[in-house]
């Protein structure tokens, strides 16, 4: 099959954790010969291969940035969109697939994101913050936007920083619409989310968890921690755990923390309008067959 022969322009796969979105991706990407665009918040970084596992197929927005960058979604969007539509300019169908839903949804839509802040800004407040665990900085935070205080809790440390940050430029962390998500895409898009049953997806996942470890996930977590690191590339799950624990302990906490993440993933879908959901237990050469005659039908 070729692009011309295809209704929309791109195909953006969801779903959480181990539900096959890259297997998907990867099928969908040989039958299309289309460019594969993740929209991961951690596979961005380089030197953690295996934790973020990332996909052994040749995908853009992989590995782009060092451990110690402060990654964000407003770095990441227009990346993406310049890459998806290069591509689209060349004739090429773009398969978009991840597990965050912001980085997904900006790397579709136009959004309002708030701009990135001098690394001068940021070390400011993280020192405020830490003063007293984050209640002078959390007051100072409420004289200032109230609003967006009323949206963070006290101890969301990552969030209260950044909200901080944003009130010392003159814009806020709340968003002038509560709707992330809406129909409007800057291209034509077929939206698929993967379902799977969640006892098989905890099944999954410990494989894979177990898998993580026996590749070598511990030596690459010690490396990542030996030197130095960003807050954003710090919330890499697994990342602690396989430095820390015994490689029993680290697959288990590894397996509970990534089934917390998946049940979130899976309410960040229910949010999404227009979304075909398909079976995810369902091998992927038969999903991608389905997929293709969904794009054909639109």
């Amino acid at each position: 099959m070729t692009s011309t022969d295809f209704g929309p322009k791109v195909i953006a796969i969801f779903g959480p954790t181990a539900s096959g979105k890259s297997a998907l991706a990867a099928e969908l990407a040989g039958k299309l010969e289309g460019v594969l665009v993740s929209a991961d918040a951690m596979q961005v970084y380089k030197e953690v291969p295996i934790l973020t596992n990332q996909p052994e197929e040749i995908t853009e927005l992989v590995g782009i940035w060092p451990l110690t960058y402060e990654a964000s979604v407003g770095d990441y969007a227009p990346r993406a969109h310049g890459i998806i539509d290069e591509a689209l300019s060349k004739g090429q169908v773009v398969i978009l697939t991840g597990g965050t839903g912001l980085y997904m949804r900006a790397a579709l839509a136009e959004l309002d994101i708030p701009p990135s802040v001098p690394d001068e800004i940021r070390k400011r407040f993280e020192t405020l913050y830490d003063l007293d665990k984050g209640k002078t900085a959390y007051n100072f935070l409420s004289s200032q936007d109230i609003r967006a205080a009323e949206s963070i809790h006290i101890n969301d440390r990552r969030r209260v920083i950044r909200a901080l940050e944003l009130a010392e430029i003159g814009r806020t962390l709340r968003p002038s619409s509560p709707k992330i998500w809406t129909d409007q895409t800057r291209h034509s898009t077929l939206l698929i989310g993967l379902e799977v049953d969640p006892s098989l997806l905890e099944l999954r996942i410990a494989a894979r968890s177990s898998l993580m470890i026996k590749r070598g996930a511990r030596e690459e977590a010690q490396s990542a921690l030996s030197g130095s690191i960003s807050s954003t590339a710090m919330r890499i799950i697994g990342l602690k755990e396989a430095a820390e624990l015994s490689e029993q302990d680290a697959t288990e906490a590894i397996t509970i923390r990534t089934c917390r993440y998946a049940a979130y993933q899976r309410k960040w879908m229910r949010r999404i309008p227009n979304i075909c959901l398909l079976d995810g237990a369902t091998e992927s050469m038969s999903i991608s067959d389905e997929v293709l005659k969904m794009a054909c039908l639109r």
